[in-house]
Parts: structure tokens; C-alpha cells; sequence
């Protein structure tokens, strides 16, 4: 639904004043510079949606302002999936800069009607029990024959997975800002996305995770797993898009409560939280928090796309909560990332979301340093508790030999995360040597290269920003000043 004038024209942020000095101690070399009146940075007043620009690889090149400027005719504020849909078609115009504005929750599961949809009403009869038992040998082979509904089993599962997909779909073209109103704005089982977009600013919303009723399972995806096809949030083939005060989560659907399987494991039914891929490039993601979900933040489809890959995936991860996230937070395959400020938190025992380290016999890591990575880290917190925890967690090498860290803590005192990280390089390099001598096969190219803590590029050179630099600060800023609500998104003003 299209706002009038005086609704949606005029929307204005607001903070207080221990707010905007702590949340924006990272951002104060580029708010400064984009901000017309540098007394609002810290003073407390109403800040406009134009006036802000984000720090980090966002703010680089073109820079990224969203939907900033659009006319009151492309300024929506929508309260339904069928409002937001008819707002990024923007009047048959998609790529024109607008602003949406979403008030309350949309659910992604919302027909037009009003219904709001489930399992049954994408592939009526599918049942994931039956669909399990159709695999023999505890999971390892697919039988139509093995009972009389395991074909249809399998028609359904894909017909279910398909409706599902073009339901909650929400595609976000260019040139887009969207936001949310007030304290409770969010999107709950949709499946946002943006392909082949450019310039799009998403803040103060929450994400949460669509629940994949239709889940596959891959028999030959190492000893078997559950490949859910949803995430909560991606980008394809994508530039300048900044990502701020936002949300993401498994929310009411933590895996713990899941149908289990063969293994007697939940089944996975969510994706990525917030994944970019295929060449995506210039990102920032700031005062955000991520949190309770498995497959957090993938960066990259695979070691072998250096086509699409190869020198983009320039992303910045700044001030933000990484909360109960079993891996990927991020994984970074080619990009120059850098991760400043970063609160992270786990657990070995926390009851849904346990963060078990590779140390510890489990897989569970923060930072995950991907083939040709460019990893510059700095002034990140991390926080690891229950019996077993140890610092490995905090980086784990999946083929990449470039890791630099200054200035972060774990549990509290100086950590030596290049340590960490040189020692998993090592470990993974030799165990795929020797698989290799054994297989009688050439070990992978990364295995002839030497670790390095030179991450080959420096974020100051690139944009301006200042780091906290102690631990009760970064945790302070993040834990009072990240995700939804810190902005007040009001009408009217």
C-alpha cells in the first residue's frame, strides 16, 4: 500500500545520546563525513534517513545510499507480503530508487487472501517420516520401492519445495532502502533476495529464518546430511549493499525441536542466515546480530568458482552480536573481509545451538578462513564457556593460508588468534597431503602455499573508521546498541 505524503516523506531516525556515541564509535570517521549536521551524531536529535551513510566496504565506489531521494509516489509503507511485493515492483519501475517501509510482521507463508499457508497446502499428503523411510541402509540409498508411497514421497517433497519457493520469495531489486517502523517490524518465514542488485540498505528489522518443510537429504554429502534450500537473507551476483540494526535468527524454530532422523539428529530445515555469493561485492554489515542458527554467514559458493569469485566478496563485518552460531560466522572463501569489533558468544552446552570445537572433537567455529581468503581482523571479543572450551573456536582454516588479527580478546584476555589460525592451516594441510599420498592423487593447490598473518590489504586504506579498543567496550556497544529497536523509525515527523 503507497503512504501519502505526510506519512512516509518524512521519516525520520531517532537516538539518545549514550546511544549514538558507543553504536557509532566504529562509524565516526564516515558519519561524520555524511552526516550535514555533526551535532545530531551525538547529540541525541532526529536523524534522516538521507543523511546517513554507512562505513566499511559499503561506503567505497559508488558508495551505497539505497532508495535515498525517491519521490513520495515511490515511498510505501506495507504491513502485508502482497503490499511489500507490489512496492519493490514499484509501479513497473523496479530499479528506480525507493523507500519501504514495513509496520509489524510480515509473514512470508501469507497467501493473498490472508491465509497464512503451511506443509500441506504446498504438497498435500507429504509426510517427511514416510520420505525418510524411503532411504535404505540408515539413510545411505534412495528406493522408490521401498514402500508403496515412496515415489510419490519424492513428487512431493520437490512439488512442496517449488510452491514453497515462489511463495516466499522476496526479491529486492536496486536502488532500494528498506526499513522498519517502530520496534517490531520483521519478516518472519520469508526468504529475502537480491540478484544481479545494486545499492540496497536494509536496517532496523527482524529476520526470521524460514522453517524448509521440504528439506532434501543427500546421501553422498559427506557421511549424509540435510540440505535446506532457504535462507533467511542472500545475495547474488550483488554490489553496495549495507545491512544495519538488523536481526537474524532461527527465532521460534530452533533446530533442537525438529523431526529427528536416521542418526536420531534434528533434521535441518534452514539454510544460510545471511549469505552472499557469486561475485557479490562491496558490503557492509554493521550493529546487527546474528544468532541462534547453525549455517550463519557464508561468503562464496565453492573453491572452484575464482570466475565469479575472484577479487570481489570485499565485505566488512562491524560491531555486531554473533550469538550461538555453530559455524559460518563468517566463512569467507576469496574476499577481503574484514571483522572488526565483533561480539561472539557460545557455548558448549547451550541446549539448542551447542558450539563444539574441532579441538573437542565437534566442528563448530567463529571465523572460518575459506580457500584465498583475505581475513583482516581486529578488537573482536569472543566469549566461549563450558566445560571443554578452548580458543581454538574462534578460527578454523578451510584452505586459506591469509589470517591477520590485532587487538582481540578471549574470555576476556589478549588472544593470539593468528596462533589459532596458522595451527588449523597446518593440521588441515597435512591431513589432505597425506590423503593424497594415500589416494595416490595430486594434493590441491593451496596445500604448496605458507601460512601468512600479512592479510595482503589494510581496511584503513580503503575507508575511514575507528575500533573500539577493549573488550568492555566492544561488548558494551554491542550488546546495548546492535540490532532492531536502538533506531526509532517514527512517521510523521
Amino acid at each position: 500500500m503507497k503512504s501519502n505524503t505526510s506519512d512516509a516523506k518524512h521519516l525520520l531516525f531517532s537516538r539518545n545520546a549514550a546511544a549514538a556515541t558507543l553504536a557509532l564509535a566504529v562509524l565516526a570517521a564516515a558519519a561524520s563525513a555524511a552526516v550535514a549536521d555533526p551535532v545530531n551524531t551525538t547529540g541525541g536529535g532526529k536523524i534522516s534517513v538521507n543523511d546517513v551513510a554507512p562505513t566499511g566496504w559499503a561506503s567505497t565506489g559508488t558508495g551505497t545510499t539505497g532508495g535515498a531521494g525517491a519521490s513520495p509516489e515511490n515511498t510505501y509503507v506495507v504491513g502485508s507480503l502482497t503490499e511489500l511485493n507490489a512496492a519493490t515492483a514499484n509501479h513497473g519501475e523496479p530499479a528506480a530508487p525507493k523507500l519501504i517501509y514495513i509496520r509489524g510482521t510480515i509473514n512470508g507463508n501469507e497467501s493473498p487472501d490472508g491465509r497464512l499457508l503451511g506443509e500441506q497446502d504446498y504438497a498435500p499428503g507429504y509426510d517427511i517420516t514416510k520420505y525418510m523411510s524411503c532411504f535404505l541402509d540408515n539413510g545411505r540409498t534412495w528406493s522408490d520401492q521401498a514402500f508403496d508411497y515412496c515415489k510419490k514421497m519424492r513428487q512431493l517433497r520437490q512439488q512442496g519445495s517449488n510452491a514453497m519457493k515462489r511463495q516466499i520469495e522476496v526479491n529486492l531489486p536496486s536502488n532500494t532502502t528498506l526499513l522498519g517502523l517502530g520496534t517490531d517490524a520483521g519478516l518472519v518465514g520469508a526468504n529475502v533476495v537480491l540478484h544481479q542488485a545494486s545499492n540496497v540498505v536494509v536496517r532496523n528489522l527482524s529476520i526470521e529464518s524460514p522453517v524448509d518443510w521440504f528439506t532434501s537429504w543427500s546421501p553422498d554429502d559427506g557421511d549424509g546430511a540435510w540440505n535446506a534450500r532457504f535462507d533467511a537473507f542472500s545475495a547474488v551476483t550483488s554490489d553496495h549493499i549495507w545491512i544495519d540494526h538488523v536481526l537474524l535468527s532461527d527465532g521460534r524454530f530452533p533446530d533442537s525441536e525438529a523431526p529427528r532422523d536416521f542418526k536420531n539428529e534434528p533434521v535441518i530445515r534452514h539454510d544460510g542466515l545471511l549469505d552472499l555469493k557469486d561475485g557479490t561485492d562491496f558490503v557492509t554489515v554493521s550493529n546487527s546480530q546474528l544468532r541462534d542458527h547453525d549455517k550463519t554467514s557464508l561468503l562464496g559458493s565453492g573453491d572452484e568458482h575464482v570466475d565469479k569469485d575472484g577479487g570481489k566478496l570485499r565485505v566488512s563485518y562491524i560491531s555486531n552480536l554473533f550469538q550461538n552460531t555453530q559455524q559460518r560466522g563468517p566463512r569467507v572463501r576469496f574476499g577481503q573481509v574484514h571483522v572488526v569489533n565483533n561480539y561472539f558468544v557460545g557455548s558448549t552446552v547451550d541446549p539448542d545451538y551447542p558450539m563444539v570445537s574441532e579441538a573437542q572433537g565437534g566442528s563448530s567455529y567463529f571465523i572460518g578462513a575459506g580457500y584465498e581468503s583475505s581475513i583482516y581482523s581486529e578488537y573482536n571479543a569472543f566469549d566461549y564457556s563450558g566445560p571443554g572450551a578452548d580458543e581454538s573456536v574462534t578460527v578454523s582454516s578451510y584452505n586459506g593460508h591469509r589470517f591477520s588479527d590485532h587487538g582481540s580478546w578471549f574470555n576476556g584476555k589478549d588472544a593470539d588468534l593468528v596462533a589459532v589460525a596458522r595451527a588449523s592451516f597446518e593440521i588441515h594441510k597435512a591431513d589432505a597431503i597425506a590423503a593424497a599420498t594415500a589416494s595416490g592423487t595430486t594434493a590441491p593447490d593451496w596445500t604448496q602455499r605458507e601460512f601468512t598473518s600479512d592479510a595482503g590489504w589494510n581496511p584503513a586504506v580503503e575507508y575511514g573508521y575507528h575500533a573500539l579498543k577493549s573488550a568492555p567496550a566492544v561488548r558494551n556497544a554491542v550488546l546495548n546498541f546492535s540490532g532492531p529497536a536502538v533506531l526509532d523509525v517514527e512517521a510523521g515527523r
